[in-house]
């Protein structure tokens, strides 16, 4: 079975910069959707950005539109997330996913099958 493992998170300032990483243990097909989610505490987990088809599309939250940039590796089965200029609400625990099947529904997390242990993202003022 497939597992997705996380990493790259920590404590950072408002305005600096984290790169996080989840790598599969082993071969994601090249039309499933790579994915980011995040939870706060109390808070339900949201949508952060997606990568569908091979690199072909991505897509954002409006909270993260210009600051977060999704990619992937396809022959490293990994997929990457570059923080930016971040603020202390984008602190949460933050969860890679795949879809295995590229549903259209990207952002939602029922659309999902496999997922990470998670890595936690604090940003401090």
């Amino acid at each position: 079975q497939v597992q997705l493992v996380e990493s790259g998170g920590g404590l950072v300032q408002t305005g600096g910069s984290l790169r996080l990483s989840c790598a599969a243990s082993g071969r994601i097909l090249s039309r499933s959707t790579m994915a980011w989610f995040r939870q706060a505490p109390g808070k339900e987990r949201e949508f952060v950005a997606a990568n569908r088809w091979s690199g072909g599309s991505t897509y954002y939250a409006d909270s993260v539109k210009g600051r977060f940039t999704i990619s992937r590796d396809n022959a490293k089965n990994t997929v990457y997330l570059q923080m930016d200029s971040l603020k202390p609400e984008d602190t949460a625990v933050y969860y890679c996913a795949v879809d295995r099947w590229g549903s259209e529904s990207y952002y939602r997390k029922q659309s999902y099958d496999l997922w990470g242990q998670g890595t936690q993202v604090t940003v401090s003022s």
